[in-house]
């Protein structure tokens, strides 16, 4: 009946000391809809991509506010992110009311990777099928953290999770260096950028992702439809202005090297394919 004789409990040990039904949570992570995160010295941007089930369908929402200062994006079963959301929320407000002042973001992680970590030493439940952004603002500064459906929990520069992340990732690995004296307006470019690279040729439009920011003066909040268009024909014009202008120089080479009578294939790199 069962491929796998020792995939049948989370609890259950193979010989190889692998838990294998918190692996597959780990694969429901990467079988999810894209979600990106990156941070700088003063704001946390996160991007997520939407993916609907059908044309006749609206996409299923994958960030939510849990605080003012506090946000999450989400990849995986959206159900179990809604959970975890709502019991984020909840740790929230019952840490205001006692102590009066936000929650760190820090020990709001620690408490979500130990709540997921319970999940996977009880053999009557079984681990979320849901990887978290966590980002957030708080005394210590700006910051962007990865929970995982088995418990462990990291903090990112910049990071990205579910289908076809690697795209994100590598261009996120490029660029990271610059993100800590990033401006808000610079690191939701990145983001849309990291974004259009997981989806593989298909044009980035508004109404395929979603954006949102968190920082310094600035509560969390989700950008709207209209404000994330505009950003995005910003950075495509420019893109385009650049492209043309460097054909003339280009053609300009080409006439000097023709005048000195040499050929211009020489010393030239084969192009890459």
């Amino acid at each position: 009946m069962f491929r796998n004789q020792y995939d049948t409990d989370v609890t259950t040990w193979s010989p190889a000391g692998r838990l294998f039904q918190v692996e597959y949570a780990m694969e429901a992570v990467k079988q999810g809809s894209a979600a990106i995160g990156l941070r700088s010295k003063t704001h946390v941007v996160l991007g997520c991509v939407n993916k609907a089930n059908s044309e006749l369908s609206s996409h299923q929402k994958k960030i939510f506010k849990v605080d003012d200062h506090i946000g999450v994006a989400i990849a995986g079963l959206t159900a179990d992110g809604r959970v975890l959301s709502r019991y984020m929320r909840n740790e929230c407000i019952n840490y205001n009311f006692t102590y009066e002042s936000p929650l760190p973001v820090g020990r709001l992680v620690v408490q979500l990777a130990d709540k997921a970590q319970i999940c996977t030493q009880r053999s009557w439940k079984r681990p979320y099928g849901v990887g978290l952004l966590v980002a957030g603002l708080d005394e210590s500064g700006a910051h962007l953290y990865y929970n995982c459906p088995s418990g462990n929990y990291f903090e990112y520069q910049a990071f990205a999770i579910g289908s076809r992340s690697q795209a994100a990732k590598t261009y996120l690995e490029r660029r990271f260096e610059n993100f800590a004296d990033s401006s808000r307006d610079d690191l939701v470019k990145d983001a849309l950028m990291a974004i259009r690279e997981t989806l593989q040729g298909e044009t980035l439009k508004s109404s395929i992702c979603t954006v949102a920011v968190v920082g310094v003066g600035e509560p969390f909040r989700i950008l709207d439809q209209e404000t994330v268009q505009q950003m995005i024909n910003a950075f495509e014009i420019v893109g385009e202005q650049k492209g043309p202008a460097a054909e003339p120089d280009a053609a300009a080479g080409q006439e000097a090297a023709a005048e000195r009578g040499g050929s211009t294939d020489e010393g030239v790199a084969p192009m890459d394919i």
